[in-house]
């Protein structure tokens, strides 16, 4: 199941790159970014910025979910995800979130991009959601692209089978961006759902056995990783294990909106982006790190 790929991607590893990303995650991070890619089956998202008011969807719904009275649209306890009503809408304003694809046909979406991966050093990257979901699926499409030479980065949370991800996608990898959020295991548990030893076991296995660039990301959440005690926490854990290189990323609420538009509850809701003052507090507690692109 997959969300979107995005193609001419610079932000996500070298050079120009096509970013796919997978629809199910095992995390429930109450700030997640991409929300529409949690959970990995179809879900209907509904826009309101670009909604006419038509009422073609309200005509079409037999389960009648939908209303034109209703904010939200959609009464998602009514909605059995049918999705006529995308069918019928004019502007856009009614999608569908994730659409199946065999290793075929996203092989052949990708190999579109193949002379950009070419003329930049560029490649893909493989996100979500959390595509190790998919080991066997993954795995063979990291074959068919290792195949043709195409420079390949994925993006985990880091909550996944040691063992199968070294046997199925490590040999074919080129890079990996790993998710730190927190060191303590109960925080980690608050505000994603899951403990995190499997994680911080698995990414410093990593470090271990592989030559390839392993980067640690921190997403930058005010009043959850962004604070004083989990960065520091954070950058001190980074400094034991002689881990010099960091990502930092920033928060971005457009995410809310998407949320609300999925008819997810917002269980953390903060709208502004990260004051200016506060990034350099935090570049502060990283300033030995190199934290410069990839």
């Amino acid at each position: 199941m997959i969300v979107d790929l995005k193609r001419n991607s610079l932000d996500d590893g070298p050079g120009i790159r096509t970013l796919i990303f997978f629809k199910g995650c095992p995390l429930r991070c109450i700030w997640c970014h991409n929300p529409e890619t949690k959970h990995g089956y179809q879900e209907l998202m509904f826009d309101a910025k670009v909604c006419i008011s038509c009422g073609d969807c309200v005509q079409v719904c037999k389960r009648h979910a939908i209303s034109l009275n209703n904010p939200r649209r959609v009464d998602r306890e009514l909605c059995d995800r049918c999705m006529e009503c995308v069918d019928v809408c004019p502007s856009g304003a009614l999608k569908v979130a994730g659409r199946l694809y065999s290793v075929d046909t996203l092989f052949f979406e990708i190999m579109k991009d193949e002379p950009f991966y070419r003329h930049s050093s560029g490649g893909v990257t493989l996100s979500g959601g959390e595509p190790t979901v998919y080991m066997h699926f993954v795995s063979e499409l990291s074959a068919r692209l290792k195949a043709k030479g195409i420079h390949l980065n994925i993006e985990t949370c880091g909550l996944y089978n040691s063992a199968l991800f070294e046997k199925l996608l490590l040999p074919y990898l080129d890079m990996i961006f790993f998710d730190i959020k927190f060191i303590d295991p109960e925080l980690h548990k608050k505000y994603t759902g899951k403990e995190n030893t499997i994680i911080l076991k698995n990414f410093l296995r990593l470090y271990e056995i592989s030559q390839i660039p392993i980067i640690p990301r921190v997403p930058l959440i005010p009043d959850i990783t962004a604070t004083e005690q989990n960065l520091v926490a954070i950058a001190n854990f980074l400094h034991q294990h002689r881990i010099r290189k960091v990502e930092l990323l920033s928060y971005n609420p457009l995410w809310i909106d998407k949320s609300l538009g999925l008819g997810h509850e917002l269980m953390y809701g903060r709208k502004r982006f990260m004051d200016k003052e506060d990034m350099e507090k935090i570049r502060e507690i990283f300033k030995d790190f190199d934290t410069g692109k990839f």
